[in-house]
């Protein structure tokens, strides 16, 4: 009788695990729906941030940037990444990414700096046309005003990079 017990238990569990990974469905565990997707495609974003008064060329900005959106649509879909023919299309431009004085000190001096990005994006879903958007997406990070940039740009980075690319994910998978 305990065996019984036991054997029904890890049915269930397998039958529910099973459950939950359709891939058929089109969903995941990250709220997003790829539909009837089965590939995606993230042309190279192109530094275009020289070109907005105030903005700073970051070398390496522009392929870490699509790299970090490849990336995480790779590892939250089950979609698989291609060169072209992609069902969905992620292409743009980063077209701002300034250093702004945010706070002041007494002696009139900046106490804390502001990195600002911003990305031009478009997508393109092959599968489902009416959910094609062209959007900008930004975000910053602050530090202190006495660190060089250099000091906290792979940190600043990671953090830009995770909240644009997931505001893009949202936008454009998540049925919200």
């Amino acid at each position: 009788m305990k065996n019984i017990k036991n054997i029904f238990a890890i049915l269930l569990i397998v039958c529910t695990v099973q459950a939950c990974g359709l891939k058929s469905v089109g969903y995941n565990f990250t709220g997003g729906s790829t539909g009837d997707a089965k590939s995606f495609q993230v042309n190279f974003f192109q530094n275009y941030a020289s070109q907005s008064p105030g903005s700073t060329v970051e070398p390496g900005l522009d392929r870490d940037f699509t790299n970090a959106l490849q990336d995480l649509l790779g590892s939250q879909t089950s979609l698989s990444l291609t060169p072209s023919n992609g069902d969905l299309v992620y292409e743009g431009e980063i077209v701002e990414y300034r250093i702004s004085p945010m706070t002041a000190t007494a002696a009139q001096t900046a106490a804390q700096n502001r990195l600002t990005m911003t990305v031009n994006v478009r997508f393109y879903n092959k599968t489902k046309e009416d959910s094609d958007f062209e959007q900008r997406f930004s975000f910053f990070y602050d530090y202190d005003a006495n660190s060089l940039l250099a000091s906290v740009k792979s940190e600043a980075h990671a953090e830009l990079f995770e909240r644009i690319t997931q505001d893009i994910f949202s936008k454009s998978l998540a049925d919200w």
